[in-house]
């Protein structure tokens, strides 16, 4: 069951139009039919008008049905053969759509009926939304019956320890796994237990049940685990609580239950990575910019205006790969258009498309991902400034200076935003420019950084200073904690080095920029 909303949304990746009745994209749909060549006389949500020679026909049967919305893929006699352009075909669809209180979903026909049949019977039949992200319910309704079977509380997990369904009885509860659904997933401390005592590693290797003795100190009663695969795949694994290994009926029905469960994920993950693909390819083509972009925006359910991008790595010592992934997949959870930002993967970074006028609520969301991953993981990113449909692409760019900027910063620093930060990074590119080679190896500032390196002196900070202050030796001095005679006598002594013409203005310019292009800040 989802909304009509979400199916127009998803199949907007496919070339399919919503046209007639705007209001119903909040109906639910819970059932796909098609019509019967012997009966036309069928009953659902949506119908799929296979066979329909017109528009018009194709209505008719979706309204005899009691549907809310009907698919209709035009023939090329519908679109051209009878004279008619695309946009007169459109112009009839969302005119017949409103006179008979229909949503009209008018599919591209280079989609083949095949594909078109997949992706909405998919959707309508296999999705399901939970308090937990995506996911059936009706693993809860599995969680209880297993339960109800064995006598302990039963608790659903996907390979990353997080919930994705639990039993409503809480026989055998402990305040681990209190914690755990109150989280949401396995807290680092007892996922730690876990893997000194070999428990992930028997599951990764093996769909033999596994018992985890008490640990009262951890708040933890006895466990029985299996792992939940599908082939070679470990998807997640099923926990009960029992006081003792499970043997007999009890057992078999957790190996069961464990294959059931599997079925279910496969399902949720087809739908979901469904939805993440033409997400993630809608937000891809705004990225790289083109001339479609208004529409596309529209299709993600963004408004057009008060945009940034965010750029996001995530990585952990020993792998940075599977944690790209795992934030990809949580920046992504969640049915709906309830989610502020719209994601996609682009080599070793997550792109992330928000509504967003203010910096900090860019950052929020930068938070809230970041609490939803397992410590160990360390996130960076960066904010592009507020930017229009158009400006994605230069978003996207402004984004990655600032990423580049937070990697080299300490990991507890706020995530720059590019129009807060625009400074840092000018001087980010003139450092880059500057060790390229692209800097001049003689002049000025050249001429005092090799006399400090070689000498030890501080010319270079003090011309750095002066220039700071604006030429006020007072200011000057005091920045660099010396007396003004100092800095004076500084001054002289740099002028017998080399050619430093203070009173041009655009000397004084090109010094300051080649003073902020020096990797290294000189010493004072």
């Amino acid at each position: 069951m989802i909304t009509l909303d979400r199916l127009v949304n998803v199949l907007g990746g496919y070339g399919v139009r919503l046209y007639g009745r705007a209001e119903a994209r909040s109906a639910w749909l819970r059932s796909v039919v098609m019509p019967e060549a012997a009966d036309r006389h069928v009953a659902g949500d949506v119908l799929l008008a296979v066979g329909a020679s017109s528009l018009a026909e194709a209505v008719r049967w979706a309204a005899a049905a009691g549907a809310t919305a009907v698919l209709v893929r035009p023939t090329g006699t519908d679109a051209a053969g009878e004279g008619r352009s695309g946009a007169d075909l459109e112009r009839e669809a969302a005119a017949i759509g409103d006179r008979h209180g229909m949503a009209v979903l008018l599919a591209d026909p280079a989609v083949s009926w095949s594909q078109l049949a997949g992706v909405v019977y998919g959707l309508v039949l296999e999705s399901r939304e939970t308090a937990s992200g995506r996911g059936p319910t009706d693993l809860f309704a599995l969680a209880d019956n297993l339960a109800d079977v064995i006598g302990g509380a039963v608790t659903i997990e996907d390979r990353h320890s997080r919930v994705l369904a639990y039993s409503r009885s809480q026989q055998a509860g402990d305040p681990a796994r209190l914690e755990t659904i109150l989280a949401r997933r396995v807290p680092d401390r007892l996922r730690e237990l876990l893997q000194r005592q070999g428990v992930f590693a028997h599951l990764a290797a093996t769909d033999e049940p596994v018992f985890v003795p008490a640990d009262p100190a951890q708040g933890l009663t006895g466990r029985m685990a299996v792992a939940v695969r599908a082939g070679q795949e470990l998807l997640g694994s099923v926990w009960v609580s029992c006081d003792r290994a499970l043997t007999g009926a009890h057992r078999r029905a957790l190996a069961d239950g464990a294959r059931t469960v599997a079925l279910h994920l496969l399902r949720s993950r087809a739908s979901a990575d469904l939805e993440r693909q033409v997400e993630s390819d809608l937000v891809i083509r705004l990225l790289e910019g083109g001339a479609d972009a208004e529409p596309v925006i529209g299709r993600l359910g963004l408004a057009p205006q008060a945009l940034r991008v965010i750029a996001v790595r995530a990585s952990t010592p020993d792998d940075r790969h599977a944690a790209l992934l795992l934030a990809f997949e949580q920046a992504t959870t969640g049915f709906g258009w309830s989610r502020p930002g719209r994601s996609a993967l682009l080599g070793d970074t997550l792109y992330t498309i928000l509504s967003a006028e203010r910096a900090d609520a860019a950052r929020q969301w930068i938070t809230a991902l970041r609490s939803e991953l397992p410590a160990r993981v360390r996130v960076a990113a960066g904010i592009g400034a507020p930017a229009g449909v158009a400006e994605l692409p230069a978003g996207r760019q402004e984004a990655d200076e600032c990423l580049a900027l937070h990697e080299g910063a300490d990991p507890a620093a706020v995530p720059p935003a590019y129009d807060e930060s625009w400074d840092d990074i000018l001087l980010r590119r003139l450092r880059a420019a500057a060790e390229t080679g692209r800097a001049p190896a003689r002049g000025p500032v050249s001429t005092l950084l090799r006399h400090d390196t070689r000498h030890g002196t501080g010319f270079a900070a003090t011309l750095r200073a002066w220039l700071e202050a604006q030429g006020d030796l007072t200011l000057a001095a005091e920045r660099l904690g010396v007396h003004p005679n100092t800095v004076r006598n500084r001054l002289r002594r740099m002028g017998e080095l080399t050619p430093l013409d203070l009173a041009d203005a655009r000397q004084r310019l090109a010094m300051t920029i080649m003073l902020a292009a020096c990797a290294d800040e000189p010493r004072r």
